[in-house]
């Protein structure tokens, strides 16, 4: 909820100011303001080989379920350390989709809303930035490591503006860069200053001169890329301050470290970041590649809660593990799975969310949603509950209309919120 002075004094006049309004506006202030971490698995994972397994089916392939450290909740045997920390993760088994298309799909998971005429939908990271608004922090509000596998308009931020665009983090090899973070060589840091000193009283008089986005976006992009490249800033993403174990935890690969380097951004308050694997669009030769997928995720994606916890920063970070839509049930002649929006699974974990819990239920062929199905608004919903967001909050958008964060009519799972 958001006051103004006219909403007192209307309330006011109409003699509404109640103790029992009064409180209603100190839970909306006390809500706690929570940090987001979500693991994007591009392709569309395979629910029925991860955390909805139809074991005795012939949809069910070779792989065989896990007890959890949370008895009755079973998942794959490929995720043996996920398992053991179940007890922060609560499972949504009943997503149910209509875009089995990758490129429509992500937009949708990313935005809540598919395309609309001329409206630039913001993804969901620069909404939590612009929510989350950090103007004179060093760090970005929004990151996102190796975004391999997802398209440029799902990183957009849309009529947000350019300063709530995700500062992306480029991977390979295990070694995780932001480009263009170091001063050339030949130049010191003095000149570098005077040369922006230089550059600020060139462009003052133009600026002040063309008031509007696109000059306010040049000097915000400008003032953010100085920032971040201050020894405070940059220090963040050196992985090499973390001691080796710790690393060799998380796995000496792309997404591993990625999940590191979230960890230490959310610890210095960065409010979202996003780590992607990329290879779950597994048509052809599905088990071998979950097998390998799940090799890189299973260790770096339990480090993570487990290096959380540690550090008192689970209950202020909320984990959303998902794709665009899941896998068929069946079986194709090549051994794969293919795009499956029907009835899919996403997890969420750590602050805000009721762990050891399941939502939903699918069929005993896993065809078909049987119980609590869950939409793209409701799933976003709960995680603006999570985060201590208002889902009803509205921003202008670039053709005048007011867009809320979340579309209306989306029921927030309230049996996982805790």
């Amino acid at each position: 909820m958001h006051f103004t002075r006219r909403d007192w004094i209307r309330a006011s006049l109409a003699g509404t100011m109640t103790t029992g309004w009064l409180g209603r506006l100190a839970a909306e202030a006390g809500k706690p303001k929570r940090n987001c971490i979500v693991l994007w698995m591009a392709g569309g994972p395979t629910q029925t080989d991860t955390f909805d397994l139809k074991p005795g089916h012939a949809n069910g392939g070779p792989f065989r379920p896990l007890a959890s450290a949370v008895p009755g909740i079973q998942i794959g045997e490929h995720l043996p350390k996920v398992a053991a920390q179940m007890k922060h993760l609560a499972v949504v088994r009943s997503m149910a989709t209509k875009e089995g298309d990758h490129g429509r799909a992500t937009l949708h998971l990313r935005t809540g809303v598919l395309p609309q005429g001329s409206i630039a939908f913001p993804t969901f990271g620069s909404l939590v930035s612009n929510e989350r608004e950090r103007a004179s922090a060093d760090l970005p509000n929004y990151v996102s490591i190796a975004p391999r596998g997802i398209g440029g308009t799902a990183l957009s931020p849309g009529f947000l503006g350019p300063r709530h665009a995700p500062l992306v983090v480029r991977g390979g090899d295990a070694e995780l860069r932001v480009e263009d973070l170091d001063l050339p060589a030949s130049i010191a840091r003095p000149q570098a200053d005077a040369r922006l000193n230089l550059m600020r009283d060139l462009e003052s008089d133009f600026l002040k001169s063309r008031h509007g986005l696109a000059t306010a976006s040049h000097r915000s992009a400008y003032d953010r890329a100085e920032r971040l490249m201050r020894e405070s800033a940059a220090k963040a993403f050196d992985l090499n301050e973390e001691k080796p174990t710790l690393r060799d935890a998380y796995g000496r690969n792309t997404f591993g470290q990625g999940c590191l380097l979230a960890r230490r951004l959310v610890e210095r308050g960065v409010p979202f970041v996003e780590v992607t694997l990329d290879g779950w669009d597994t048509h052809d030769n599905n088990f071998n590649q979950v097998k390998s997928l799940c090799g890189t995720l299973d260790p770096a994606w339990a480090t993570l809660v487990e290096d959380l916890k540690s550090r008192g920063l689970l209950d202020s970070t909320l984990i959303v593990w998902m794709g665009e839509f899941g896998r068929t049930p069946g079986i194709n002649p090549r051994n794969g799975r293919d795009h499956y929006p029907n009835a899919w699974s996403v997890v969420l974990g750590g602050g805000g969310i009721q762990g050891g819990t399941v939502v939903g239920k699918t069929s005993a062929d896993g065809l078909r949603v049987e119980d609590r199905p869950v939409s793209v608004p409701d799933l976003l919903s709960t995680v603006c509950h999570a985060l201590g967001l208002d889902p009803a909050k509205q921003n202008m958008s670039n053709v005048g209309r007011p867009i809320r964060l979340v579309e209306p009519g989306a029921k927030p799972l309230k049996e996982i919120l805790a």
